[in-house]
């Protein structure tokens, strides 16, 4: 069975992202599906597509914003995510962690990394904005967090960043999480159905 490549764009502010990186093992042990993690900012990308998080969009809509919430615990009910956790701090400034993504993929650490850091945000309920807290969850895990906070800086990472989140909103994308399946573009946690049927359609004209 081949592999089918399967782009999870992601940013660590999104608690979707984080219910659908929960999934991604599973989708992967019964399907031909292969993510690729791609860190993206969030807020960059919602400057260049001209969108607002939900928060913002559903502040003057009580009705809307309670069903959001509804819909978000029986997700996390059907799947058993017991673990997580609504961030007291949300919404979080991820620029840092985000670059620092980015530094993990260079400095062979980004599985480590990117689980360490969902769990940080939605699990723990850590302030990840804040360097210290940042650090200290880091190196909790064992992670070099003073080599991953200095390479974040070096400006080719940044660049690297930047230009993902330009690409993504070039290719369509406008929020996270993002999924592509070859040029097919799927939004949201609730798209990972129909994710994995496109997977399934692409493997089988294999």
């Amino acid at each position: 069975m081949n592999p089918v490549p399967v782009q999870f764009l992601f940013d660590f502010g999104s608690p979707n992202a984080y219910l659908s990186h929960k999934l991604i093992p599973e989708i992967e042990a019964r399907s031909a599906a292969r993510f690729e993690y791609v860190p993206v900012l969030l807020g960059g990308l919602f400057k260049l597509a001209n969108n607002r998080s939900p928060g913002e969009t559903n502040a003057e809509i009580p009705n809307k914003r309670t069903y959001e919430l509804l819909e978000l615990q029986r997700f996390v009910q059907k799947h058993g995510l017991t673990g997580f956790r609504r961030n007291p701090f949300f919404p979080v400034n991820t620029l840092q962690i985000m670059r620092a993504a980015v530094a993990a993929q260079k400095l062979g650490c980004f599985d480590r990394y990117v689980e360490v850091v969902f769990s940080s945000m939605w699990e723990q309920e850590k302030k990840m904005d804040d360097p210290e807290v940042v650090l200290a969850q880091l190196r909790a895990a064992e992670l070099d967090a003073d080599a991953l906070m200095a390479l974040s800086q070096a400006s080719e990472v940044k660049a690297q960043l930047m230009a993902s989140t330009q690409e993504a909103h070039a290719r369509g994308a406008f929020g996270s999480p993002t999924f592509f399946v070859g040029a097919e573009m799927f939004f949201g946690k609730d798209r990972l159905r129909e994710v994995e049927e496109e997977v399934m359609a692409v493997h089988g004209r294999q």
